[in-house]
C-alpha cells in the first residue's frame, strides 16, 4: 500500500515537468548545486543572501531548479520552522569489521592501538582460538563527534546480492560495558521488475557514546561489505539569524512629519527589525511597509523603544514583525522629535529551504530572477511525509550546496516583463463585425442607387 501511495505521489510531482523545457532564457542569475550524496533522489538547499537579493515576486515563484537539459525539476519551499529547514549533521565516522565468530562473547577492548583522543586505529582479537576472517559484526568509532548520534547511514557497493539484514547496536565509552540502544533495526535492497526497496538507515535515538557496534541477530546471515558508515545528529536549533542593514534618507511628508524612508532589492523573509544610532541613544519607533511606491502604508511592528549605551554594550533587543514581510519599501517614523541623521535599520531573517527531486542529468542548479518564470509547486510536502512513514520521522533529504552565482545569457531581458498577449480571437471577431458591417453598408447604398 505504501509503495502504490508514494508511486502515485511521484506521478502527481512529475506532471508538472511537461509544462518546462529550456527555462534558463528566463531567468537572469544561476547557482551550481554540488550534492553531498549521489543518487538521493531528493535535496535540500539552504537559500542564502545572493539568492534572495535576485528573487523578484512576493511569493518566490521566480526561484526553479532545473537539470544539465534546462528542465525545471519539482521543488517546493520550506520556511525555517519546519524540520526539513534544519539540517542533519551527517559525520562520516571511521568503522572496523570485527572477526567472524561471536564478538559479542570476547573482550572487545583488546586493542592493538588506540589514539589518544580515544579513537581506534585497529582492532586485532586476542586469545586462543581466536576466529579468522571477518564476521558480521561492525565497530564504530564516534569518539570524535562530541554530540548524540541520532541515526546511522550505511553504504555499500552496487552489485551486491539482495538482502534484508537486522542488527543490535549497542554502545560503550571502554570497549568493556555495552548497552543497547537499538534492539532491531534492519538494512534492506532489494529489487523486483525495475522496482527497489532501500532502506540504508538505522535509528539510535540521540545516544552519545565513543563507540558503537552493529551486531547481527541472525549469525547465519552473510557479511554485508560496507563502504561507508556516517552518524546523523539532528540540529535542535533552527537556522541562525541573518541581517540586512540598511541607510535610508529622511523625508518630509505633506503633514510636515520627518520621516526616514529606505528601499529593499530582492525577497527577504525578514521577521524582525532593530534600529542602530551612532552613539547613545534612546527613542520610540514606528516601522510601516508597502511593496510598491503608489501603495499604502501598513504597520510592519508595534512601537517599541530602541535604546543604546556604548559604555556597557547595552542595547534594547530586536522588535518581532507582525508577519514574515518581504515589502520592497520601508518608513521609520518617530515618536518624538528625530535628528536629520537617518538610522541604519536592520532586517532580520532566517534563510529558508528548497527542496527538489533529482530527475534528470546532474549537474543541477538554482536559477534566480524572472519577470517572467513561475514555479509550480509540486506536492513535496505529501511526498516527505510518505517518505517519513516509511524510513522514519527523522528523514531528511540529502544535502545539495550553492556554488559561486553566475549570470546568465538572459539577464537583460529575464527581468522586463514579457509583452502583454494580444487577444487574437477578440480582434478576429471585431474584424468579422465590421466586415459583415461594410458589406452590408455596400448591399445598401447599391440598392438605394437604383431607380424605384
Amino acid at each position: 500500500m505504501k509503495r502504490v501511495v508514494l508511486k502515485r505521489l511521484c506521478l502527481l510531482v512529475l506532471l508538472p515537468l511537461a509544462a518546462f523545457a529550456g527555462v534558463r532564457d528566463d531567468y537572469a542569475r544561476q547557482w551550481p548545486l554540488s550534492l553531498s550524496v549521489a543518487d538521493a533522489g531528493a535535496y535540500r538547499v539552504v537559500l542564502d543572501r545572493s539568492v534572495y537579493a535576485q528573487l523578484q515576486t512576493p511569493a518566490l515563484k521566480d526561484l526553479v531548479v532545473v537539470n544539465a537539459d534546462g528542465a525545471a525539476l519539482p521543488a517546493s519551499l520550506f520556511d525555517a520552522e519546519q524540520p526539513l529547514a534544519r539540517a542533519a549533521d551527517a559525520v562520516e565516522v571511521p568503522w572496523l569489521p570485527l572477526p567472524g565468530g561471536d564478538a559479542q562473547s570476547r573482550d572487545i577492548a583488546s586493542i592493538s592501538e588506540i589514539a589518544a583522543d580515544g579513537s581506534l586505529r585497529r582492532v586485532v582479537m586476542t586469545g586462543d582460538g581466536a576466529p579468522a576472517g571477518l564476521g558480521t559484526d561492525y565497530l564504530l568509532d564516534t569518539s570524535r563527534l562530541g554530540r548524540p548520534v541520532q541515526a546511522l547511514q550505511l553504504a555499500w557497493p552496487a552489485g551486491q546480492a539482495p538482502f534484508d539484514h537486522a542488527y543490535r547496536v549497542d554502545a560503550s565509552d571502554d570497549l568493556r560495558a555495552w548497552r543497547t540502544v537499538q534492539v532491531e533495526g534492519r538494512l534492506v535492497d532489494l529489487q523486483n521488475n525495475g522496482a527497489r526497496v532501500l532502506n540504508d538507515r538505522i535509528e539510535v535515538d540521540g545516544v552519545q557514546a565513543k563507540y558503537l557496534r552493529l551486531s547481527a541477530l541472525r549469525r547465519d546471515q552473510p557479511a554485508l561489505a560496507l563502504s561507508a558508515v556516517r552518524a546523523e545528529s539532528v540540529a535542535t536549533a533552527a537556522p541562525d539569524w541573518q541581517w540586512e542593514e540598511v541607510a535610508g534618507k529622511r523625508v518630509v511628508d505633506k503633514q510636515g512629519r520627518a520621516t526616514f524612508v529606505y528601499e529593499i532589492q530582492g525577497r527577504f523573509p525578514f521577521e524582525r527589525a532593530d534600529v542602530v544610532l551612532p552613539g547613545n541613544s534612546s527613542n520610540e519607533w514606528v516601522l510601516e511597509s508597502r511593496d510598491g511606491e503608489d501603495a499604502a502604508w501598513q504597520p510592519a511592528a508595534g512601537q517599541w523603544m530602541a535604546f543604546q549605551l556604548q559604555g556597557n554594550g547595552s542595547r534594547s533587543a530586536p522588535q518581532p514583525l507582525q508577519r514574515l514581510n518581504r515589502d520592497h519599501f520601508w518608513r521609520l517614523a518617530s515618536r518624538t522629535a528625530a535628528d536629520d541623521a537617518a538610522p541604519v535599520l536592520r532586517l532580520g531573517y532566517r534563510p529558508e529551504v528548497l527542496v527538489f527531486l533529482a530527475q534528470g542529468q546532474p549537474p543541477y542548479a538554482v536559477l534566480a530572477g524572472s519577470a517572467r518564470g513561475i514555479r509550480t509547486d509540486a506536492p513535496l510536502p505529501q511526498l516527505v511525509d510518505a517518505l517519513r512513514t516509511q524510513r522514519g520521522q527523522d528523514w531528511q533529504p540529502a544535502i545539495a550546496l550553492l556554488g559561486k552565482g553566475e549570470a546568465l545569457a538572459a539577464a537583460d531581458t529575464a527581468l522586463t516583463p514579457a509583452p502583454a498577449e494580444r487577444d487574437w480571437k477578440a480582434w478576429l471577431l471585431w474584424a468579422v463585425l465590421i466586415g459583415g458591417a461594410l458589406i452590408v453598408a455596400g448591399f445598401a447604398s447599391s440598392l438605394l442607387k437604383k431607380p424605384r
